[in-house]
């Protein structure tokens, strides 16, 4: 093990100027969305052209860490505490004081793909055609973006206007949580109503979503509906149904869990059967994935500091399968994917800011050390299909066989288990079978952008994240060459904002607001 390695001029140099003149920085350099094309569809073709743009759209506007800052809240995750990522630290803090630049962001290029979605459903409606499969298809997948964009922006800003015409209007005004999420409802419905069983002709994991998709979808809606702020506990029952639906038809959308927990984040598994919607990266057409590599990488490793895992979290963590396939702690000095038989090791207590680096972000040797990847993102798994079957039907006092049962298929394909096959060592039988789902997921979906959501639906913040629980940390620093050793690590990133409920949601943009006046 070595405890400090030099870096060397030449590497700093080229990553600088990478950075100054490629314009990839993930933090300050997004890559701007298209202004949108109000033209009027006359052609299935331009139909369906316009939807295909949606999911180029998609990737460039999520393919960095950025689009999903305000998941930073969570308690699993946690950025540099003192460098150039302050629109990620603000909303880690709990100060958010340098949210604006990223709250116009998110909003901008999110209405923008929702105006776009705008055109092709109202321009659908007006196309005449023999054959409506197609165009219905189309306009299912235009339905579903649509109410894919509503739910994230309702779960970071909260109350947000809806837009439903051909162009933004400028004196629109606020709509309420629960009426979005009635439009959001409205729009999944429509599109499970008009996609097929399975998409024709895609890969693995719905890069072009299926019925079965908006049914999870639907199911992940209706908790947050049931939870914080709405509190409209009758979505639960909601929330199990459309679990259930896609459980019983899961083989026909295409959709299981994947064997091993490791292969979901390798480049050679970018599409796969746990994926119940896949946002496609390709950095060779200009659509890259700029969230993993060495954005997870602590600067010893010539990374960004842009994601980790949080001691406390990490510590807590049940030892087994799961957690060597989601965290690193003691990564190779040597990039393996370039040098695979390189050995020595740094720990990461000896990191400039110890915190574990999290493998779902840098993968474990397949995907090179660099700010650009073709790695996809599963916005949502079928393990949460599962998950929320569980929780829900705990939620409501309906505790069957199979409920405890899709519990149980998470926990034992996270010890490397056949998923199907009872195993007493793992099962569970027992117990609150809604709170035993909640943990489960805490677990099962660490440092993928969920967790801070689910503490907010539950109204956990303040519990989770208050500083004697946070930092009440075992871990000590292991290198006896360190000035430190044996000292107890701490967290950097310390939370110094309210966690109360009127600190739950990001605040608009100021410019947003002189744009929109009547926001």
């Amino acid at each position: 093990m070595r405890n400090n390695i030099p870096h060397k001029f030449w590497k700093a140099v080229i990553i600088f100027l990478i950075i100054i003149f490629s314009g990839c920085s993930s933090d300050d350099n997004q890559v701007p969305s298209p202004e949108p094309d109000t033209s009027t569809i006359i052609s299935i073709d331009e139909l369906k052209t316009k939807v295909d743009e949606l999911y180029v759209d998609l990737a460039k506007a999520m393919g960095f860490n950025n689009f999903f800052a305000s998941s930073w809240a969570g308690d699993d995750i946690t950025t540099s505490y003192n460098s150039s990522k302050c629109s990620i630290r603000t909303f880690d803090t709990r100060i958010l004081d340098c949210s604006e630049s990223v709250a116009y962001a998110i909003w901008t290029e999110s209405y923008a793909i929702i105006e776009k979605t705008n055109i092709i459903i109202i321009n659908a409606e007006r196309l005449e055609i023999d054959d409506t499969a197609v165009k219905d298809l189309l306009t299912g997948e235009a339905y579903f973006v649509r109410g894919l964009m509503y739910h994230h922006l309702v779960r970071m800003f909260g109350n947000i206007p809806i837009q439903l015409g051909i162009e933004l209007d400028k004196e629109v005004t606020l709509s309420e949580m629960a009426a979005v999420y009635k439009q959001i409802e409205k729009d999944w419905l429509a599109a499970e109503k008009l996609l097929p069983i399975l998409y024709p002709d895609v890969q693995s994991g719905a890069p072009q979503p299926n019925k079965g998709t908006a049914s999870s979808f639907l199911s992940r809606l209706y908790m947050d509906w049931a939870g914080f702020p709405v509190r409209d506990e009758s979505k639960y029952t909601l929330a199990a149904g459309n679990a259930k639906k896609v459980m019983d038809n899961h083989i026909s959308h295409g959709f299981d869990l994947m064997e091993n927990l490791d292969d979901l984040w390798s480049l050679e598994h970018r599409f796969n059967k746990e994926s119940i919607f896949t946002v496609v990266y390709c950095t060779s057409c200009e659509y890259a994935n700029f969230k993993k590599g060495i954005l997870g990488l602590p600067s010893v490793l010539e990374g960004w500091n842009e994601i980790f895992g949080e001691i406390r979290f990490f510590e807590d963590f049940p030892e087994g399968h799961r957690k060597n396939a989601t965290y690193i702690t003691d990564p190779t000095i040597e990039d393996p994917h370039t040098n695979p038989e390189t050995q020595e090791t740094i720990h990461w207590t000896d990191f400039d800011q110890p915190n574990p680096i999290i493998a779902k972000v840098t993968g474990k040797g397949d995907i090179p050390r660099t700010f650009t990847t073709d790695r996809n993102d599963f916005l949502m798994r079928y393990a949460e299909v599962l998950l929320i079957y569980a929780e829900a039907s705990g939620r409501v006092g309906s505790e069957t066989p199979e409920a405890w049962e899709a519990l149980n298929r998470v926990k034992r394909r996270a010890e490397l288990a056949p998923a199907t096959i009872p195993n007493t060592a793992i099962d569970v039988t027992s117990g609150n079978l809604a709170e035993l789902a909640f943990t489960e997921r805490k677990w099962e979906f660490a440092g993928e952008f969920i967790r801070w959501y689910d503490l907010v639906r539950m109204e956990r913040v303040a519990e989770v994240l208050n500083p004697a629980y946070r930092n009440n940390i075992t871990s000590t620093y292991i290198n006896p060459d360190s000035p430190r050793y044996g000292e107890t690590v701490e967290e950097y990133a310390q939370i110094t904002g309210s966690l109360e409920t009127d600190n739950y949601f990001t605040p608009i943009a100021e410019s947003i607001k002189a744009e929109y006046p009547n926001l």
